[in-house]
């Protein structure tokens, strides 16, 4: 196939908005390979392993466990003012609210503020660090525990973060083979876990903690569950990243900081957030201004394509696009939305709801995902070749609209029986 035909770099914003980026069309058993290598080089030598989502929440995990286990720091600068410009665009989740969002939207490779891309399919030199970051997605945690059983020293020390399985038996086997490789395993998480989930786990010799998913952030577990005296600059990145990550929006740092991570390479935000905390240095503010000038076209190009629905006593919103969920939602909430649907062009949707509407979790789990009550991601099980995607595109993803709205019905329609039942037991 010809590369400029998959190339989105370039492309205008009315069609860089309708379709996925570069690295979804990279054949599944290339990326496994490419995951391989990297797994193996970040693991040389590593005595921790972590396996992070990699938005900001993820992280800062990973930031608070370099600090806990007193891991060097490799700082990237630019190496000129011009050389901010020529990142490319990695379109990974946002935040913990994406959890269950996959991540299959990945776009350029991403070059960071170095100025150097980088390319996937070069060989990988191993990382100077002793806290390994393994990023994964919670559609492939299980592939990031065999890579660390694999690729992993005898005893290493294994952190799982900002990640949740909705089913054990999905990370069962893995799981074990990881506990085999490693001295402890650790999982800190705040999503909404099934206790026959979290039994197993523990069962399994993990410790498990969970925070409300309501009130933290998973870098707020970490930094409360590790038996170490942080400075304040980590107790500020975990307050910080908790108000993107739980939709407070009181602190605008906390956009910079999820922008920061949406755009840039995932050891690159590490390696920033350790060194400057949660207020970036002017290169990187810079950077970000001049990303947000396409982000925010985005989010207007998916505003423009919005419908409404009324289902039950609740309106929701739809649209389709590739653009910043958050506040893309947040738009159709303005537009007086109880909850939100934001279609990607590579298959998978974010969920987001409002006061009116909690129960986003349960949407996203009848369409192979899940999340937060107010927060959720899926990636409906429905795309069997190139063609459906092809129809999926040039229909603005009119069958995944279908299939999450009539998931959004089944849960309408459940929420009414509940209430009916609770009042024919009052009446009696």
């Amino acid at each position: 196939m010809d590369e400029d035909l998959i190339d989105s770099g370039d492309l205008p914003i009315a069609r860089k908005s309708v379709l996925p980026g570069t690295g979804f069309f990279l054949p599944d058993a290339l990326e496994e390979d490419v995951e391989d290598e990297q797994a193996a080089a970040a693991l040389e030598g590593a005595e921790v392993a972590v396996i992070a989502d990699p938005d900001a929440d993820g992280l800062a995990c990973v930031a608070l466990l370099r600090e806990a286990y007193d891991d060097i720091r490799n700082v990237p600068e630019p190496d000129d003012e011009d050389d901010a410009d020529d990142s490319t665009d990695a379109d990974v989740p946002t935040d913990a609210a994406d959890a269950a969002d996959a991540v299959d939207d990945a776009d350029e490779v991403t070059a960071g503020l170095t100025g150097e891309a980088v390319d996937p399919l070069e060989e990988p030199e191993p990382t100077p660090h002793e806290v390994a970051l393994i990023p994964a997605s919670p559609h492939d945690v299980e592939d990031a525990l065999a890579r660390v059983a694999e690729f992993g020293d005898e005893g290493i020390d294994i952190y799982v973060c900002d990640l949740a399985p909705d089913r054990y038996e999905y990370v069962e086997e893995e799981l074990d083979a990881a506990l085999e490789t490693g001295d402890r395993v650790a999982w800190y998480d705040h999503h909404q876990w099934g206790d026959d989930v979290a039994q197993a786990v523990r069962d399994a010799g993990v410790d498990l903690v969970v925070g409300d998913s309501d009130e933290e952030c998973s870098a707020d577990v970490v930094y409360r569950s590790l038996e170490y005296d942080f400075s304040p600059m980590y107790e500020e990145l975990a307050a910080v990243t908790r108000d993107h990550d739980l939709w407070l929006r009181e602190d605008p740092r906390s956009d910079d900081l999820a922008d920061y991570a949406y755009w840039t390479d995932p050891a690159e935000y590490v390696e920033v957030v350790r060194e400057y905390g949660v207020d970036l240095p002017e290169w990187v503010r810079d950077y970000l201004a001049e990303r947000r000038e396409e982000k925010e076209a985005l989010i207007d190009r998916a505003l423009a394509r919005a419908e409404f629905r009324e289902i039950g006593d609740y309106t929701v919103g739809v649209t389709y696009g590739r653009c910043s969920q958050n506040e893309v939602a947040e738009g159709m909430r303005e537009q007086g939305a109880d909850a939100s649907v934001v279609v990607k062009p590579a298959g998978s949707a974010s969920i987001r709801g409002t006061d009116a509407f909690d129960r986003c979790h349960e949407v996203a789990g009848k369409v192979n995902g899940g999340g937060h009550p107010k927060a959720a991601g899926c990636k409906p099980d429905i795309y069997d070749d190139m063609l459906d995607y092809a129809n999926h595109w040039t229909s603005r993803g009119a069958v995944t609209k279908q299939v999450i709205l009539d998931a959004f019905r089944e849960v309408v329609a459940d929420e009414s029986e509940d209430a009916d039942a609770d009042s024919a037991t009052d009446e009696t």
